[in-house]
């Protein structure tokens, strides 16, 4: 089995884009394409994987995703947006993200948040899931590691690989329906 402390280590999941990052200039579109290319360079799986196309930023203004932009521009609370939809999209359906993100764009359009306060939040929050990722991905391994024990004329590198990669998969479905229902929840009408 590959150590896990090395495969942790290449998801690089420090790797987010901060408000420091965020310049206080409205950036066109091929700005904010290269910002995020460069700053989740590392992040990616490969060299052809894409952070963010003209065709994902189109498609998010037509869904409604976000605000509109003001003169083929995109605000600081624009990058956050799509920042927030970069993070959402890899386990939440587009419809999903847009029900998610309804009211906060209402709010946000309406100048009625501060979207930066709530971005910061939401970057501390990632920091304390990174480090708690990291203890349950070792303990996920350790697991796995001693099921192998079950297999003492098998493959162990393989099949316990494929523990792993099973275990994983598992936990991400539960986290990926555990959101969709908190999406469900966030759009039940109050009684």
């Amino acid at each position: 089995m590959k150590n896990i402390k090395k495969v942790i280590e290449d998801m690089h999941l420090e790797t987010h884009l901060s408000l420091e990052d965020i310049p206080d200039i409205d950036l066109y579109m091929d700005q904010v394409i290269q910002l995020f290319e460069t700053k989740f360079a590392d992040a990616k799986r490969n060299d052809e994987e894409k952070i963010l196309t003209k065709t994902m930023i189109n498609n998010y203004a037509k869904g409604k995703l976000f605000f509109p932009i003001q003169n083929k521009k995109y605000s600081r609370d624009h990058l956050i947006m799509i920042s927030l939809i970069y993070q959402m999209k890899g386990t939440l359906s587009i419809n999903d993200i847009k029900e998610s993100l309804q009211a906060l764009n209402v709010k946000a359009g309406a100048g009625a948040i501060d979207l930066s306060v709530l971005y910061e939040s939401f970057l501390q929050i990632s920091e304390k899931n990174a480090e708690q990722f990291s203890v349950n991905s070792n303990k996920c391994a350790d697991i796995a590691a001693a099921e192998m024990e079950k297999f003492p004329d098998a493959d162990k590198a393989y099949l316990g690989n494929l523990l792993l990669l099973a275990s994983f998969v598992n936990l991400s479905n539960f986290y990926r329906r555990a959101a969709e229902k908190i999406v469900d929840e966030m759009n039940k009408p109050e009684a």
